[in-house]
């Protein structure tokens, strides 16, 4: 009997794990194990968030790892020899390191925090129309807000890059509509395999999760069947 195929999924810190119960349990009926990382609470820096994905990815025998939203900025550094698959994600810089939120973005966060730097839930940083748009059922939105966490504008502040010769790491990419198109573009440029579902927003894997696991396990296939199946013995031999 073949074995189960393995995948972790690195969830955006500023979200809960409850958010991506819908991916878990779709990747279940195509026939793989799903977990989801553990995010450390109020991190003020990367570190705390690096090191749970590095020890959800090591304490499992794995075939794929897929990071969504901020969480891409760690995913290579943290996958091992596993693949890679990020679903509208942000990406480390090829060269160097930069802060975990662009300049604009940070712009906009320094005038959310509080007075003791904390910034409100994520789903409160915009406008319920908006936060509809992208969670339409209020019983998942209600959940999620149950649970999420706030986050120091410090963590944001801080500078993460990525592992020399990450790009040349199997990695894919799955943006969900465009909000995320110079990652899309720069996974082009870079020659990995690159899909868009069209008119999805950011927490799509809510709305069909089916879509987007489809998406996902379609893209690490175009990375190669030997770079799926025979991850969890490279991945040994990495971090042993």
């Amino acid at each position: 009997m073949a074995r189960e195929r393995r995948v972790v999924v690195l969830p955006s810190p500023l979200l809960p794990a409850s958010a991506y119960a819908p991916l878990v349990a779709a990747f279940g009926l195509h026939g793989w194990g799903a977990v989801v990382a553990s995010v450390p609470l109020v991190p003020a820096g990367s570190e705390p968030v690096s090191a749970a994905y590095r020890e959800a990815v090591s304490g499992t025998r794995l075939d794929l790892v897929v990071a969504h939203s901020n969480a891409g900025r760690y995913a290579v550094a943290a996958a091992g020899a596993a693949p890679v698959v990020y679903v509208d994600a942000a990406l480390p810089p090829e060269h160097g390191d930069a802060t975990l939120a662009p300049d604009g973005l940070l712009d906009h966060l320094a005038g959310l925090a509080d007075g003791d730097g904390l910034l409100p839930e994520w789903t409160r940083w915009w406008g319920d129309d908006d936060i509809a748009a992208v969670v339409p059922d209020p019983a998942m939105l209600a959940a999620i807000r149950a649970d999420e966490q706030r986050m120091p504008l410090t963590y944001f502040r801080a500078r993460l890059g990525a592992p020399d010769g990450w790009t040349s790491h199997p990695q894919a990419y799955l943006a969900l509509g465009d909000t995320y198109a110079e990652e899309t573009a720069l996974a082009g440029r870079l020659g990995w395999p690159t899909a868009v579902l069209p008119g999805a927003l950011h927490l799509h894997h809510l709305v069909d999760p089916d879509a987007v696991v489809t998406a996902v396990l379609g893209l690490a296939g175009a990375l190669g069947a030997a770079a799926v199946t025979s991850a969890a013995g490279r991945e040994a031999t990495t971090t042993g």
